[in-house]
């Protein structure tokens, strides 16, 4: 019994020691914690309790009873949106924006990261720095606006230069072929010099050593930059990709309501905007219905999120967690 005894006591002294030695780190370290309280305190006031209110997609919300008070109907929002025709547009039209933007988006930072890297005119360099960058602080609006002037049918710039050539303007806005491609590539312009920022601070702290091993056995800069770099810089790559893979249903939503017209609006319909029009934006709006939509979206990439994240820890020994 004394044994049991001390050997708690021993565990209890401990216990009490690691509670001192955490309440001590604390206290020293208290503007760090302070810091950490601010970002903390905005996600749980503007994403966790808002969740509360996700139940309205299991119920026929009427604002006059309230949340509580609205009846339940279960899944019956759910089964309407799988079953109605829209479910098939709009998950067509979200996937192909996504997937063609991971394509088209991912490798380019990366790529332009390398080339800045190497670069070995320090003004040359910083001039394209500041050049791809810029971009990334245009709002969305005055960005959009930017691009439909440039794309104007009639005036535009790009339809001037077409027209200096000999060829016939091209309606960019009006013809559906052509909106996923405006969409893509003006998103790329925009933030590949923004992208392109964590890729340089990773390659940057590659230890210089291996280059010099490389150097000594021969290697070219293109062999480095396979053997050396790219290894160096994988974790990030798959941190970001997984990311990426958490998005697969949600499209920003500004650009491409901005862009949206009454003759690419077959492509350019997207969950995002789909349910703004019947939550918000409709004479009599579901908010139900919208709600149970923004879920489906929500648990989907959720759910895309854990399985990338597990096949790449699996992989590549690289995951979020």
């Amino acid at each position: 019994m004394s044994t049991q005894q001390a050997v708690g006591g021993t565990s209890a002294a401990q216990r009490a020691s690691i509670r001192r030695t955490k309440w001590r780190n604390i206290t020293r370290n208290w503007e760090l914690y302070l810091l950490a309280l601010i970002p903390t305190a905005y996600i749980i006031i503007f994403h966790y309790i808002p969740m509360y209110g996700a139940q309205i997609a299991f119920k026929r919300f009427i604002p006059a009873l309230g949340i509580w008070g609205s009846p339940w109907v279960g899944i019956s929002h759910f089964a309407r949106f799988f079953n109605s025709y829209q479910f098939v547009v709009l998950m067509r039209n979200t996937i192909v924006i996504n997937v063609y933007q991971l394509f088209a988006g991912f490798p380019i930072p990366i790529m332009l990261a390398f080339l800045l890297h190497y670069c070995p005119f320090v003004r040359y360099k910083k001039t394209v720095q500041m050049t791809t960058y810029a971009p990334y602080f245009i709002s969305t609006v005055v960005m959009v606006g930017i691009l439909l002037r440039m794309l104007a049918l009639r005036n535009g710039i790009v339809n001037n230069i077409i027209g200096l050539v000999g060829l016939e303007p091209i309606n960019w806005m009006g013809q559906p072929g052509l909106f996923y491609h405006v969409y893509v590539w003006s998103g790329v312009w925009q933030h590949m010099g923004w992208g392109s920022i964590i890729y340089l601070a990773a390659l940057a702290g590659v230890d210089p050593e291996l280059h010099e091993a490389a150097r000594v056995d021969g290697a070219t800069m293109m062999q480095r930059i396979r053997h050396v770099d790219f290894p160096s810089i994988l974790p990030t790559v798959v941190i970001l990709l997984i990311l990426q893979s958490g998005q697969m249903l949600s499209v920003g939503f500004e650009k491409i309501f901005l862009m949206q017209n009454s003759l690419n609006i077959r492509v350019s319909e997207v969950i995002q905007t789909y349910v703004y029009k019947i939550g918000l934006a409709a004479a009599s709006p579901n908010f139900s219905y919208a709600a149970a939509i923004g879920l489906f979206a929500s648990v989907v990439s959720f759910t895309l999120l854990l399985i990338v994240n597990k096949v790449a820890g699996k992989v590549g020994e690289t995951s979020l967690w």
